[in-house]
């Protein structure tokens, strides 16, 4: 097996949090060799909990375990000569560094962008800001529920009130556009030889993922609302109750209406319903409609019946029965590694899989999460050699 379609990359991770890590943490599952560059307290992300794996000062955050696989990581104290010593000796063999540092900070460290690229002309840096690098409020600091709320994803979110979505979801679009832009920039220096930079931010993911919400209003001059369960321009398209647990339907074409009208015995051409505009102006019917359908009978039975015609439907499912579902593993998404303290953890696995390689990610091996300057001897040491 291979070991990855970046395993001739090297990342300093610079980061911290979520945005960062994740972005880093995507290229190690490629293959990069990804040295996490930590100060003496830590990515802040390692007290953030519970829950916690063990107690006291042993103790490890699940939180951070979800963001910084396939690393390596190392101490240093950037204010002190010898941080900087140690990062300047990195940098000059890198091939990618990832910070997200308010702006400017790094600067202030000594590492301005020109410095970076005088020690190493083809270095790729990415940065991941709250909220941009330039503009009104580039000093604003970025946190997700922040981003959520002045990205507007919260005020289509929710059925009664403006809701976060219940992951990161801006930290993590943020770091998914960042490696995307990392992926991009490599391919660029190895055409130039020059490395380019890289900047997103918290804000722009969430611009970036408004899709056709986004394009009701900048197109069709409308201001999306709360969506809850079912979708703005589709109907049937949502969650419905039936006799145990809910039920989703995606209702994505007339042909499925009438599929599904065929399941349930009814007229897909009845005036009220019989195109998708019809059904989206009276969706309110519609769903009594159906609620009204499911309640006597429990859940398993209309899936059965929708599958059987071919309509798209689905339960909802909590994290442990994800985790326990064959498809799931199935797919390599559950990964067992070994922590350096911890012993066997199991760690959700990388989207990704390439076909000569039956698990997530390009990797044919996957680390864990690192202990706090886990690796402190023997990068100095490979810097030494």
């Amino acid at each position: 097996m291979t070991e990855g379609p970046l395993s001739d990359v090297l990342v300093l991770d610079l980061t911290r949090a979520l945005a960062g890590p994740h972005a880093a943490m995507m290229l190690g599952d490629m293959g990069a060799r990804v040295i996490k560059i930590e100060s003496p307290d830590g990515d802040d992300s390692r007290g953030w909990g519970p829950p916690f794996l063990g107690e006291g000062e042993d103790r490890e955050s699940t939180y951070f375990m979800s963001a910084n696989r396939n690393k390596e990581s190392i101490v240093l104290d950037l204010k002190s000569d010898d941080g900087r010593d140690v990062l300047t000796r990195l940098v000059a063999r890198a091939d990618v560094l990832m910070e997200n540092f308010r702006v400017g900070v790094l600067d202030r460290l000594g590492f301005t962008v020109e410095r970076l690229h005088e020690i190493n002309p083809g270095l790729v840096i990415m940065s991941i800001t709250g909220f941009g690098h330039d503009g009104p409020e580039a000093s604003r600091s970025g946190y997700d529920q922040i981003a959520q709320g002045e990205g507007g994803l919260m005020s289509i979110t929710g059925t009664q009130q403006p809701t976060k979505v219940g992951v990161p979801i801006a930290d993590l679009v943020a770091g998914m556009y960042g490696a995307y832009g990392v992926v991009a920039a490599l391919h660029e220096r190895n055409r130039t030889g020059v490395g380019r930079v890289v900047r997103t931010s918290l804000l722009a993911g969430m611009v970036g993922v408004h899709a056709y919400q986004g394009t009701r209003w900048t197109v069709g001059g409308e201001v999306p609302g709360l969506a809850g369960d079912h979708h703005p321009s589709i109907s049937p398209y949502g969650m419905f109750a039936t006799g145990s647990a809910p039920v989703q339907i995606a209702c994505g074409s007339e042909g499925l209406w009438r599929a599904l009208c065929g399941a349930f015995g009814w007229d897909a051409a009845e005036p009220e319903f019989a195109t998708n505009a019809l059904r989206v102006a009276n969706r309110g019917a519609l769903i009594e409609r159906i609620e009204a359908l499911f309640a006597d009978r429990p859940a398993e039975h209309w899936l059965g019946l929708l599958s059987d015609a071919g309509v798209p439907a689905g339960m909802v499912r909590s994290m442990d029965a994800v985790y326990g579902w064959e498809q799931t593993l199935s797919q390599g998404l559950v990964l067992d590694v070994e922590h350096a303290t911890k012993g066997d953890l199991k760690l959700p696995g990388s989207p990704i899989r390439f076909d000569d390689n039956p698990y997530s990610g390009g990797r044919s091996e996957h680390l864990a999460p690192p202990t706090l300057g886990q690796h402190n001897e023997s990068v100095r040491e490979w810097l030494d050699s």
